[in-house]
């Protein structure tokens, strides 16, 4: 198959150059007067090769801005210097977001942000998720004492250690799982 030695061409649609007096088909085509939006592509004029690349010598997108314009427009990060409406301090102030207005029946986005929030144990103190995957780890109760928690960690240990088990080497993850849980509960505030 032979390739298409200008990239860019469209195939002629019966569209003539836009250029007034040229009789070349239009396949080339280039920004018209009203540019890309969020309301469609835009509209494009069609020109022959020889005139789109003359529009194209005199297209200039900074036209019209000011020295200080055109070097943010080149920036790399331009565009992200700034927030969005709906994450913004004032939004929702007014009017609501448009995420305001999500049904959520199944409570699956509900749910999972009340997981990230911190439990209470009853003694009033608050046991983060990490910690709470941790006492899971160990098979213990969001009330465990310092005391119950030292004693499950032993019995784990004894249970899951190749030189406790008799060189049962199976288990080597589930022990080095119990040891970071037991490392991170021990230093806990909730556990003090």
């Amino acid at each position: 198959m032979k390739q298409d030695r200008f990239h860019g061409r469209v195939g002629n649609g019966g569209r003539g150059c836009e250029r007034p007096g040229c009789p070349e088909p239009g396949e080339f085509r280039a920004p018209g007067p009203r540019g890309s939006s969020f309301d469609g592509p835009g509209d494009y004029r069609w020109f022959c090769l020889d005139h789109v690349r003359e529009f194209n010598a005199g297209y200039d997108w900074f036209e019209g801005m000011t020295p200080e314009e055109i070097v943010r427009a080149q920036n790399p990060i331009h565009g992200w210097d700034r927030q969005t409406r709906a994450f913004s301090p004032t939004a929702g102030i007014d009017t609501a977001p448009r995420w305001a207005d999500f049904a959520d029946p199944l409570e699956a986005i509900s749910a999972r942000a009340r997981s990230r929030k911190p439990a209470q144990r009853s003694d009033g103190r608050a046991v983060t998720p990490e910690e709470r995957r941790a006492l899971d780890v160990l098979g213990l109760e969001l009330d465990a004492d310092r005391r119950s928690l030292r004693k499950r960690y032993t019995e784990l240990v004894h249970a899951l250690h190749p030189d406790r088990n008799g060189g049962d080497r199976s288990s080597e993850k589930r022990l080095q799982s119990v040891v970071e849980a037991y490392q991170l509960l021990r230093k806990a505030a909730a556990f003090a």
